[in-house]
């Protein structure tokens, strides 16, 4: 069974900078082997959206949104996918989640809030 743990939310100012981590584990799971991996966010009263994605390609993208302040990036050694996010706003409120796919399983962790405060 494939588990995803997102770390690293917390509360900053605007301008500040996180960075998230999306741990993975499984028996045999390799984030080298998964077709994408995805951030997502969900914000009080909204529906989930698509932040970033990082395919088996290394092909990347990003929501408008957040162009030129995220960063996503993985460490297949380590199982871990981030998302480095800079020049914070008050819109970035949400709560963050991570999202892999591979063959057939799509996954999905708990999720970490990220509070961004003026």
């Amino acid at each position: 069974q494939v588990q995803l743990v997102e770390l690293g939310g917390g509360l900053v100012q605007t301008g500040g900078s996180l960075t998230l981590s999306c741990v993975a584990s499984g028996s045999g799971f390799s984030i080298g082997n998964a077709d994408w991996c995805r951030w997502y966010r969900q914000a009080p009263g909204e529906q989930r959206e698509w932040v970033a994605s990082i395919t088996n390609a290394d092909n990347i993208a990003y929501l408008d949104a957040v162009k030129g302040r995220f960063s996503i990036s993985r460490d297949n050694a380590k199982n871990v996918v981030f998302l480095q996010m800079n020049s914070l706003k008050l819109e970035d409120t949400a709560v963050y989640y991570c999202n892999i796919g591979q063959g057939r399983g799509n996954y999905w962790g708990q999720g970490t809030q990220v509070t961004v405060s003026s």
